[in-house]
């Protein structure tokens, strides 16, 4: 089963908590054990599973990936957002997590993040559960 989410960023950079639409579609497929495989279809966008509890940690995270890799450089891409393409390229558009009793099998500290690096946008998040 394929499902497809629209989300929309807010901010230029920020890291969208997708946990909530994950189990919605898992719980919709009826899926109990199996495999959930997930996908950003675009260049300046990535995905990141890490710590939920503590959201000064997603704020290390940004500002430490802005430090090592800035938004203004000596960057050769036209349409001005050079850094997006490397931080999304660096974290990666795919995740792929277990199905277990219905519920993506994640660590008690973890929730998947779809992480923006050039919005505000709307944006698609694809889920393959099987």
């Amino acid at each position: 089963m394929v499902h497809e989410i629209t989300l929309k960023s807010g901010k230029r950079e920020e890291f969208i908590n997708v946990d909530h639409l994950i189990r919605d579609a898992i719980k919709n497929s009826g899926v109990k054990e199996g495999k959930l495989t997930l996908f950003v279809p675009h260049t300046t966008a990535a995905l990141t599973i890490n710590e939920h509890a503590d959201p000064s940690v997603l704020h290390d995270i940004i500002s430490t990936i802005g430090t090592l890799i800035p938004r203004a450089g000596n960057y050769q891409h036209a349409e001005g957002n050079s850094d997006a393409h490397i931080k999304a390229s660096l974290l990666g558009q795919s995740h792929t997590l277990i199905i277990k009793d219905g519920r993506p099998l994640l660590g008690t500290w973890q929730s998947v993040f779809f992480c923006e690096f050039d919005g505000p946008r709307t944006r698609r998040l694809i889920l393959h559960i099987d």
